[in-house]
């Protein structure tokens, strides 16, 4: 068993990721309102956490890396430490890059997800900044394997994936997107190249929604001209007889 888990994304209307390179809102049209969106909608899901790749969490994350001399050799375990009722900030980083300072983000408790070949130097920060951690394997990728531990362990439900498009196409890969959660802001990037939904860096060929299908369960138009769609994701009907 694992998480049910939402990709819940906003993108410009050519599935591009950045809002700082949007075109303007058009006249007589709120660009707060169109920016508040995206937590609003977030929040009719009662998820329990969000899980980002190691680019977006360090923009989010204040610590600075530390010199932990000494760090005593420690068996790649699980750590749990008590979230005492908060909702997860879970951060796929599998090399330990990430240097937190503290046991939150915005108030919501940090897990990072490692590979079993980080530092103990690393895991003794970690520890001494309060965070949970969980190990994907013996080199971060076991994505499955992660999720699992996380409805297990901590007994989580419901997650979103609010990642960029490298850790979307990871997860679509691996199967563990159950839907699709999609506001499209009535704007434009333009810029060949600009990150999207999902952008998978995998082998030659190979395509992370194979076997996959999409059904529209939801749509609403919103405040200033954003719609929003919601995709269930399901098997993919298997060749006609």
């Amino acid at each position: 068993m694992r998480p049910y888990i939402i990709c819940h994304m906003i993108t410009s209307i050519d599935g591009r990721l950045h809002p700082s390179r949007f075109t303007e809102a058009a006249a007589g049209v709120s660009a707060d309102a169109l920016s508040s969106h995206y937590e609003e909608v977030a929040g009719r899901f009662e998820a329990e956490g969000w899980i980002v790749g190691r680019k977006t969490m360090s923009e989010l994350a204040t610590g600075a890396k530390r010199v932990i001399t000494n760090a005593p050799s420690v068996a790649r375990e699980p750590h749990v430490v008590d979230r005492n009722g908060r909702n997860l900030a879970i951060a796929i980083d599998p090399s330990g890059r990430i240097h937190y300072g503290q046991d939150h983000i915005g108030g919501d408790h940090i897990i990072a997800v490692l590979s079993e070949q980080v530092s103990d130097a690393y895991l003794a920060e970690l520890r001494e900044d309060g965070v949970s951690y969980i190990f994907a394997g013996p080199t971060g990728d076991d994505l499955p394997g992660a999720m699992a531990q996380l409805a297990s362990i901590f007994g989580i439900r419901r997650l979103l994936l609010e990642g960029g498009g490298t850790i979307n196409g990871a997860f679509l890969r691996h199967r563990l997107i159950d839907e699709f959660s999609t506001l499209i802001q009535p704007a434009v990037d333009g810029v060949a190249g600009s990150p999207s939904i999902v952008d998978y860096n995998g082998v030659d060929g190979a395509h992370p929604g194979a076997g996959q299908a999409l059904r529209l369960i939801g749509f609403e138009a919103l405040k200033g001209g954003t719609v929003w769609l919601r995709h269930a994701v399901e098997e993919a009907p298997g060749p006609r007889p």
